[in-house]
């Protein structure tokens, strides 16, 4: 199983982004509920992109929010400044040991407990 970054979600959705679609077809797929809310909520959806999405999330595993992962997210803030929705995403990641799939793997390199995989890099 992986964890989708948001910004992968959104990639799934566009043509010509194969690398991205190859990843869902030899992995389950899992995304934090911040992805969900994110990519859900992002003000600019078209109605087709929304229903392209909504039968997304339908298939993956959506991961709720936790005790376990709120602690991690703010060892993480803590430890260095980073957005809320990434302490989050990448908390869910480490809590459930799976690797992030993301295309801002700067943003979470500094992270060691953390596997990231940047699908249009590690193919």
């Amino acid at each position: 199983m992986i964890l989708l970054d948001s910004n992968i979600v959104i990639y799934s959705t566009k043509p010509n982004f194969n690398s991205v679609l190859g990843l869902f077809s030899r992995n389950e797929i899992a995304v934090s509920i911040i992805s969900y809310v994110e990519v859900l909520g992002y003000y600019k959806l078209t109605q087709d992109d929304r229903m392209t999405l909504e039968e997304f999330f339908q298939v993956a595993k959506v991961i709720p929010l936790s005790d376990e992962i709120a602690r991690m997210a703010i060892e993480l803030r803590q430890t260095r400044p980073i957005k809320l929705g990434d302490s989050l995403i990448s908390a869910t990641a480490i809590v459930n040991e799976l690797p992030l799939v993301t295309n801002n793997t700067k943003d979470f390199n500094w992270i060691e407990s953390l596997t990231l995989i940047d699908p249009f890099i590690d193919q």
